[in-house]
């Protein structure tokens, strides 16, 4: 057994050889990129929405026309952020603020630092990549910690936005826009310049590493198999089988933490073999 390192988790040999492989597809790659979802987030003890132990399995699931109550009543919306009444919200608030990156976030943020990974698309909406160490990341839901205008899609720190409870909604101080959250509600486009980016890096990839999502949720789901159909290389990290496991040129079944670490150690090995 090979302990890998910066976890607890252990890696049997057979895993660890796959680990290699991938990690030396991702140090050849003129284009890394990866895709993140719930899974490594959860492993900051951030809990997904659905399944066992899921916010939305305790608490319900919110309403699948968000976007459009924002739009039909802004100013109530505003309210329900500035002080939330349903205990979904709270509890994903709570959990988002305690959450810290683990080594699996830090490990990509690695691989982006010494240039083997060309960008990183989330779903998730935890910022963990970000404080990881990530210069760019493409959030397809968006961010808990930003504001957006709907109209520009300019972002903004809340701090750089007067939000006055008693004259909500704030606007745009660029174009004059409704502004909310950058969470993407359910029944929200997502916002057009991420998406473009998404689109533009994937078309370039020739690997892609899938990290803790099940990719059923589209258009993320949607990109593995572009890159497949480009003639690169999908690594799958992920403690369970997926729907992608079958179609993905590695499938490496473990916790993102451990994978990840293991993967950035032999990816480095094999980048400093050929320089």
């Amino acid at each position: 057994m090979t302990p890998s390192s910066n976890t607890d988790f252990t890696l049997d040999e057979p895993l660890d050889a796959a680990i290699r492989r991938a990690g030396a597809l991702v140090a050849g790659a003129r284009h890394a990129v990866a895709l993140t979802g719930a899974g490594l987030s959860v492993e900051s003890g951030i809990p997904p929405f659905r399944g066992p132990g899921g916010i939305w399995t305790r608490y319900g699931e919110p309403p699948m026309d968000g976007y459009q109550r924002f739009l039909r009543d802004p100013r109530g919306a505003w309210l329900e952020r500035l002080a939330p009444t349903e205990d979904w919200m709270r509890a994903l608030a709570d959990a988002v603020r305690a959450a810290k990156p683990n080594p699996g976030h830090r490990a990509l943020a690695e691989l982006e630092r010494r240039g083997l990974l060309a960008a990183l698309i989330t779903q998730n909406i935890d910022d963990l990549h970000a404080q990881a160490g990530h210069a760019s990341v493409l959030e397809i839901h968006g961010n808990h910690r930003l504001l957006r205008c709907i109209d520009c899609n300019a972002r903004f720190e809340p701090e750089a936005i007067a939000v006055d409870p008693d004259r909500l909604p704030p606007h745009c101080p660029e174009c004059d826009g409704l502004v909310k959250s950058d969470i993407v509600q359910f029944g929200e486009p997502i916002p057009s310049d991420v998406l473009r980016a998404c689109f533009d890096t994937v078309a370039r990839a020739d690997v892609m590493i899938v990290a803790g999502t099940s990719a059923t949720v589209y258009p993320a789901a949607e990109f593995p198999y572009e890159v497949l159909r480009q003639g690169g290389a999908v690594i799958e990290v992920n403690p369970e089988p997926s729907e992608l496991t079958s179609a993905a040129t590695l499938s490496l079944a473990g916790p993102g933490a451990a994978v990840l670490t293991r993967l950035l150690e032999h990816a480095i090995a094999t980048q400093e073999a050929c320089a």
